[in-house]
């Protein structure tokens, strides 16, 4: 047998040995590229006398054609074999039912679901949506706010501050989103009437209380406004979030340095079975606090107290959403824990509406 005869016959095992698109490539780098053993019998031809290049040049020509040729059914063959076990494993049973969309599965968050739902209900009762940063300036979130210096709020263990600037003040993380208030009053006129949802910080944490949380403070400013308003939109806004008829609503004195009066305000709860119920038993439960806006907090903003009064509130998101749908602990909330959010979670297109019903 010649050398041709020898490596022809071992290149064309070699082919039909491979079992795979890569193994294929392999022989035929090995044949034809450019270092192959093809390749380098051609690379002779130049170096033939004519004779020994019309009757060599022709066997190795030959030779390659061949090679070229099986190579090329080798592979169509595997491309072939490669297609119809992907057939086999990707075969799809029509019989069964399709999956749920992605649209399906996907839940909207419940503390999202109550963002909108506020928002539905105040702006049924006129009221817009303020916004503000979560860094802010111990002036807006405490000094405007009528915060004397040494407040226990100010306070390290209170309030999450950073290293102080170049300007010597430090900047903090918002305790409250009473921050919004005074930014909508020192640049809106009145009449005001804004709600300030989002998220604020303190150095809390247990069952009930987490380092950052949610929170809602609702603005009104004008020049009639007085407490019996307070107490109306504190009922609309109660009977609509909770979709009951009537709630019987306790107001106790309390002290918050930017109001004056100030008021804690219990709602009329029946707890039974692990469940609480509003508008119905003989129990209270304290639920948010508000009180009129004080006339220093007006100064401050640049508006006459003599002229203009006003109220305000505020309750935290979180712990509307732990009442209203049964959450046992807020930190799971946080934990982003799949099988929880399908649980707890709503449709992401089912738009609260008071006419619709804000819970679906």
């Amino acid at each position: 047998m010649t050398d041709l005869e020898k490596l022809e016959s071992e290149t064309l095992n070699q082919i039909a040995a491979a079992d795979s698109e890569a193994a294929l490539e392999a022989v035929r780098v090995g044949a034809l590229g450019k270092k192959g053993a093809i390749s380098a019998l051609l690379a002779t031809l130049g170096r033939m006398s004519p004779d020994e290049r019309k009757t060599q040049g022709a066997r190795i020509n030959a030779l390659k054609d061949v090679v070229t040729e099986r190579l090329a059914g080798r592979r169509a063959a595997l491309e072939q074999a490669a297609l119809e076990a992907r057939l086999k494993s990707e075969a799809l049973d029509v019989t069964l039912p399709a999956p749920p969309s992605a649209l399906e599965r996907g839940r909207l968050h419940p503390l999202s679901q109550v963002m909108d739902e506020l928002a539905a209900i105040f702006a049924d009762m006129g009221f817009s949506v303020a916004e503000g940063p979560d860094i802010e300036s111990d002036d807006y979130n405490f000094t405007k706010l009528n915060f004397p210096e040494g407040h226990p709020a100010r306070e390290m263990h209170d309030t999450f501050f950073f290293s102080p600037g170049a300007d010597g003040k430090r900047k903090l993380l918002r305790t409250h989103t009473s921050p919004v208030q005074v930014r909508t009053m020192l640049t809106q006129k009145p009449p005001i009437r804004v709600i300030c949802p989002g998220r604020t910080y303190r150095c809390d944490s247990d069952q009930t209380h987490t380092p950052m949380f949610h929170q809602v403070e609702g603005l009104v400013i004008d020049e009639t406004t007085h407490i019996g308003h307070l107490k109306w939109v504190l009922e609309e806004f109660l009977k609509a979030f909770f979709e009951v008829k009537s709630v019987n609503l306790r107001f106790r004195p309390s002290f918050f340095p930017f109001t004056e009066p100030s008021m804690e305000v219990d709602v009329q709860c029946k707890r039974q079975g692990g469940e609480i119920r509003f508008g119905e038993g003989e129990d209270f439960m304290e639920i948010l606090g508000c009180g009129m806006v004080h006339a220093n907090v007006l100064r401050n903003c640049g508006l006459d107290p003599d002229t203009y009064q006003g109220f305000a509130f505020g309750v935290g998101i979180d712990r509307l959403a732990m009442l209203k749908y049964g959450m046992p602990d807020l930190r799971d909330l946080f934990e982003g824990d799949l099988r929880w959010l399908r649980h707890y979670g709503f449709r992401a297109l089912d738009f609260p509406t008071l006419a619709g019903g804000l819970s679906g």
